[in-house]
C-alpha cells in the first residue's frame, strides 16, 4: 500500500492528489490542508518516491493499480488530481478502473509521449556525496553546479532523507523506467466522467494538436488554462490552482 499523508474528515467520496516524478505527497500539504475544508484529502507517495515501496516496475498501468487499491482501501471511489508524472498515472487509472473515478482533473500534461528527457536530474542527484551531506543546504551546493534552477535544487532535496544518508527516491529504477514514464501505454477504454485539462499558461506541455487524442479517450474533456503559471502551475500560483480545483468539483457536485 503506498504511504498516504490524510487531510479532513473522512466522509463522503475522498479526493486523491497524485504528485509528478521526484515528488511526494507532503509537496502537496498547503493545498492539501486548504482543500480539506471541504473534502478528505489523500496525498500518496508514488512508488519508488517518498516512503512508499521500491519497485523494479514503475509502468503507468503498475501506477494506475497502486491508486486503484489506495481508493479501494477509501471507500472504492475518488476524485481524482494528478500532475504530470501523476496526471498519466491518474488517466491511466480512469481509464482502467473507470469505476473509481468519481471525477478527474488533469494537471498539465497529456495522454502523449514526450522527447525531453530526465536524466539529467538522476545524474545529478547520483552525483552528490551523501557522506558530505550533514544538512539539506549541503546537497543543494553539490546540485548547484549541474541543476542551475534554485526551486528545483530545494524541490530535489526534499526527497534526501539526512538521518540515513539517501535519496528516497527509487533513482535506479526511475531511470531504468524513464521511457516508459515519458511515454504513455496504449489502453483500451474510454473515461465519460467529468474530465478538466488544467494547464499552465507558460507551459507547452499540452498543446492544441492534442486535444483530439485526449477526446478519444476522455470524451467529456474540458480545457483551462492558468495565464501566469508555468508546467509547475500549483506551486506558481497555489491560490489559482486551489480555486480551480474548488470551481471543478463544485461543478462536479451539482450535476
Amino acid at each position: 500500500m503506498l504511504n498516504t499523508l490524510s487531510y479532513g474528515t473522512p466522509g463522503d467520496i475522498p479526493l486523491v492528489i497524485v504528485h509528478g516524478l521526484f515528488g511526494s505527497g507532503r509537496n502537496w500539504g498547503v493545498i492539501a490542508r486548504r482543500l480539506s475544508d471541504r473534502w478528505h484529502v489523500l496525498t500518496p507517495d508514488m512508488r519508488n518516491h517518498g516512503d512508499s515501496p521500491r519497485s523494479e516496475c514503475h509502468g503507468y498501468p503498475e501506477l494506475a493499480g497502486d491508486l486503484a487499491e489506495l481508493i479501494d482501501a477509501h471507500g472504492g471511489r475518488a476524485h481524482v488530481v494528478g500532475h504530470s508524472m501523476g496526471g498519466k498515472a491518474a488517466m491511466a487509472l480512469a481509464l482502467m478502473h473507470p469505476e473509481r473515478v468519481a471525477s478527474l482533473l488533469v494537471a498539465d500534461i497529456a495522454p502523449v509521449s514526450y522527447g525531453h528527457s530526465q536524466m539529467p536530474f538522476i545524474e545529478a542527484m547520483r552525483a552528490v556525496d551523501l557522506s558530505r551531506v550533514e544538512k539539506r543546504s549541503d546537497a543543494v551546493a553539490q546540485l548547484a553546479p549541474t541543476v542551475a534552477d534554485k526551486s528545483l535544487q530545494s524541490f530535489f532535496t526534499q526527497s534526501l532523507d539526512l538521518k540515513e544518508r539517501r535519496w528516497k527516491l527509487n533513482l535506479d529504477a526511475l531511470a531504468a523506467e524513464m521511457p516508459k514514464i515519458l511515454s504513455f501505454p496504449d489502453l483500451d477504454g474510454h473515461y465519460s466522467g467529468p474530465t478538466l485539462f488544467l494547464s499552465g499558461g507558460q507551459s507547452d506541455y499540452v498543446r492544441p494538436e492534442h486535444r483530439e487524442t485526449i477526446r478519444g479517450s476522455f470524451p467529456k474533456a474540458r480545457f483551462a488554462k492558468m495565464p501566469q503559471a508555468g508546467h509547475w502551475l500549483h506551486a506558481d500560483d497555489p491560490r489559482g490552482f486551489e480555486a480551480s480545483v474548488r470551481a471543478f468539483l463544485d461543478a462536479v457536485a451539482k450535476g
